[in-house]
């Protein structure tokens, strides 16, 4: 999420996506099959609203990431100043009030939570990397799953930089995605997971990146897709998602996802549900799922 830009916004509500097909051709669907509680009605072809009172309230709300297991669901809050996240749990056949979830030091802002295909549980925050940072920045975290609970935030070396960090995707192989103002721009980069950490980061290239801002990555469990926001000219509103796949190795012109998903206003934080039936994101005044037609490629 682009937060300079967000403060600006009145409202920021999480929307989801239904994918009404596998998504097979897609690649979206993950190895693991999840049991999600799903609420209803379904939606058809046009967007509906989603857990509207619970995950959307009267303030700005934004972010989305089911657990692995499909029982709980996780969003950030903006509350007196500063970002929070939230957890709702799925129990006695309800999904329950949302609450500030204990996984995270309140003292701090924190936002963007994603879940990796190993259950870590990656997030942004502007805590001190160490007792001699200064730098008021947003940097990215893991958290390890053990057993039942998580370690402690790990600050990701190697990913991270001086300047800010948004917003997290990681594909099934570990690669990690995100947005940066390293360069003076607000651009998507790639950094590759390996045995001893995270390579260089790499600048996604001006195929994706442009003058104007692009934040929000979501990259498909595979690689063969990304959706990301973007400022450029030529969209619907303030920020539109765009998608872009990946043929022979390299990524294609992004494509506006269309009126269907974009608005007047500010659409991004992307995400997929762990069966990959569904696909998340942020809009102002809206909370929508709708068909899986917008990730497929066109042609």
């Amino acid at each position: 999420m682009n937060y300079n830009k967000s403060l600006s916004q009145s409202w920021l509500l999480i929307v989801l996506t239904a994918c009404l097909a596998s998504c097979a051709s897609n690649k979206t669907q993950p190895d693991a099959i999840s049991n999600i509680h799903y609420p209803e009605p379904m939606p058809d072809s046009l967007p509906i609203i989603f857990l509207p009172g619970i995950v959307s309230k009267d303030t700005l709300d934004f972010n989305s990431a089911f657990s692995n297991d499909g029982s709980t669901f996780y969003f950030a809050r903006s509350r007196n100043r500063k970002y929070v996240i939230l957890e709702t749990s799925y129990k006695d056949h309800k999904w329950q009030e949302a609450a500030i979830s204990p996984l995270f030091d309140t003292l701090y802002s924190n936002a963007d939570p994603f879940i990796a295909a190993d259950s870590a549980l990656y997030f942004i925050s502007n805590r001190p990397k160490d007792k001699n940072d200064t730098t008021d920045d947003y940097d990215i975290y893991r958290m390890v799953k053990q057993g039942n609970t998580y370690a402690g935030p790990e600050y990701l070396t190697g990913v991270n930089s001086d300047s800010t960090e948004y917003y997290v995707s990681v594909s099934r192989s570990g690669n990690i995605y995100f947005s940066s103002y390293r360069d003076g721009n607000l651009d998507l980069y790639m950094s590759k997971r390996t045995k001893n950490g995270y390579d260089q980061p790499i600048n996604l290239g001006v195929t994706i990146n442009s003058a104007y801002d692009e934040h929000d990555p979501l990259i498909a469990p595979d690689e063969s897709f990304l959706v990301f926001t973007s400022s450029r000219p030529g969209g619907l509103g303030q920020a539109d998602l765009y998608i872009t796949h990946k043929t022979n190795g390299q990524w294609g012109n992004p494509t506006n996802m269309g009126s269907i998903i974009n608005t007047k206003t500010y659409e991004y934080c992307p995400n997929l549900s762990p069966d990959g039936k569904y696909f998340f994101y942020s809009s102002e005044f809206q909370v929508k799922w709708v068909g899986s037609e917008v990730l497929r490629k066109k042609g």
